[in-house]
């Protein structure tokens, strides 16, 4: 059976995995947009599935891991996936901040370096190899020394890794970009560090304004980790259940705000925040709405369509690959599509610097309130 999209500019078709596979990986991480491949789908669209799945998915993350450079950890995302009651193999490939990204083996050459355009992946040839260089970002949180970086711990980080059922090594804060190219912890490593200066801020008034503040609450001064998980506990006591009685006499139980929205679009806050001005994501919750604010507007490169058509272009590829592990993150880009589910993009407020997201409180609760 066919499937029903084709090829294009973000799709890419493999029948089977193949000495091919770090061309098209770097194709979609020097593009715009980022890119899907599917494994078990041929040229024409025919599904073919694969054989073990399981051996497949980790034979491709081991090989994107190692055979790409910069490394792209937290820009790409494996699972197997059913299409047509067939077992494929789909990996999201996320535009990258550093290109140009290119095949280890062969360097920074037109021989390592490509681009997906259109339904293509071509060669790069040295000027634009050279034009994306001089433009690659180099304010990443790797690259940005920690504040205190010589005297950090990492205990509590270290028992969410083994609680998530991970073999830690001596290799761990290595494994996990936490160091800058000169050996010294980086910004990402402050943020999860067991002690460090940052916090995130949940603040209540009792009105529909700023007038009249009843509750000011700071979380952090901790790992991020430990930071997110106690403002996520705190939005599911401040999320209430209410009872709507409807015209069958019937009992029905709803929450102000949609359960799986409101964590996906705090949990994108926190992975996608600009940390560099050391501005932290704000939660405001008022009579009638909360809402979540997160510094950074959109990522260069990121229009505005593709940011609510899901693709993701992580701003903290770090951090991403963290919660990823943490299974606070399904799969990249899976955010956005579970707020619109629940919400149409009115919700969502862009502007230059800032992206705040405002979910009213359900109609029935505020008339019951």
């Amino acid at each position: 059976m066919k499937v029903d999209f084709t090829e294009d500019y973000r799709t890419e078709f493999k029948e089977k995995l193949n000495d091919k596979l770090e061309k098209s990986v770097v194709g979609f991480l020097n593009s715009k947009t980022g890119g899907d491949i599917y494994i078990g789908i041929d040229n024409t669209g025919n599904v073919t599935g694969v054989n073990n799945a399981d051996r497949t998915q980790l034979e491709i993350t081991d090989r994107i891991k190692n055979n790409i450079l910069p490394t792209c950890l937290g820009l790409f995302d494996v699972y197997s996936e059913e299409i047509s009651n067939t077992i494929v193999i789909h990996i999201v490939v996320s535009s990258g901040t550093e290109k140009p990204y290119y095949i280890k083996s062969f360097g920074m050459s037109p021989s390592g370096c490509f681009i997906r355009i259109g339904r293509s992946t071509r060669q790069m040839d040295i000027k634009m190899i050279d034009s994306f260089y001089s433009s690659r970002t180099r304010n990443s949180l790797r690259n940005i020394v920690s504040p205190r970086y010589s005297d950090h711990t990492f205990a509590q980080l270290k028992i969410y890794y083994e609680e998530k059922g991970f073999s830690l090594n001596e290799e761990f804060l290595q494994n996990l970009d936490f160091y800058t190219v000169d050996g010294k912890l980086n910004y990402t490593a402050y943020l999860l560090a067991d002690k460090n200066s940052v916090s995130m801020k949940c603040v209540k008034y009792s009105g529909t304004d700023k007038y009249d503040l009843v509750e000011n609450e700071e979380y952090g001064f901790c790992s991020i980790i430990k930071a997110t998980e106690r403002i996520l506990d705190k939005l599911e006591i401040e999320n209430r259940t209410f009872t709507k009685i409807t015209g069958a006499v019937r009992r029905l139980e709803k929450r102000m705000i949609d359960r799986t929205a409101l964590r996906e679009a705090f949990i994108n806050a926190v992975v996608h925040n600009d940390y560099t001005r050391e501005v932290t994501p704000l939660v405001e919750i008022y009579s009638d709405r909360l809402s979540i604010t997160s510094y950074g507007g959109l990522i260069e490169g990121l229009s505005v369509d593709e940011f609510f058509r899901g693709r993701s272009m992580p701003r903290n590829r770090e951090l991403m690959r963290i919660f990823k592990d943490m299974k606070l993150v399904e799969h990249i880009g899976s955010g956005m599509n579970r707020i619109l589910r629940a919400y149409n993009k009115s919700i969502f407020q862009l502007s230059e610097h800032f992206i705040e997201v405002v979910f009213p409180f359900d109609d029935d609760y505020i008339g019951s309130a």
